[in-house]
């Protein structure tokens, strides 16, 4: 038979046990969410490299339409077959959407005015790229919010881009 000390030093630590169990849970509940990259949110790696390589295959195409707008960026690197450049191209474009969104990605090439230097790409030829873009994005199924973030990230880069 327990005493009432007893009684009272087990209830006590009872109801310690609760409370610490109940403020843990409390504590959890409020405990802020870490949001979410829109890297993440993409789908990582293989869904930024599906898109990357949509876009590419989009640009590709657009070159051979009879009203291409990038024709004149673009159809030296596609008629020139050297697929070091493409190749080039490609993990450049993936390491830089994945580092603008939020992933562990590392774009390492040059600088936007660097790399676009002598070019003198034109609005409509940067807004024909974004289009081609968003195509790829739809074609791989990245929800359109998701889309606008994507572009709202990499907007800020047309001023680097254009009329270098």
């Amino acid at each position: 038979m327990l005493t009432s000390t007893r009684k009272f030093s087990l209830a006590l630590l009872l109801a310690t046990s609760l409370l610490g169990t109940l403020g843990a849970c409390k504590k959890n509940a409020e405990a802020p969410v870490a949001a979410t990259s829109l890297y993440e949110r993409l789908g990582g790696l293989p869904a930024v490299t599906a898109v990357v390589d949509q876009f590419i295959a989009n640009v590709v195409a657009e070159t051979m339409t009879s009203n291409s707008k990038l024709k004149r960026t673009f159809d030296p690197l596609v008629q020139s077959g050297n697929s070091y450049r493409v190749a080039s191209l490609r993990n450049h474009l993936i390491d830089q959407i994945g580092q603008a969104t939020g992933g562990p990605l590392v774009y390492k090439g040059l600088s936007m005015p660097a790399a676009h230097k002598g070019m003198n790409i034109s609005e409509v030829e940067f807004n024909a790229l974004v289009a081609e873009l968003g195509k790829a994005m739809t074609s791989k199924g990245v929800p359109a919010n998701q889309q606008t973030e994507v572009v709202n990230i990499l907007a800020p880069l047309k001023s680097s881009i254009v009329a270098q």
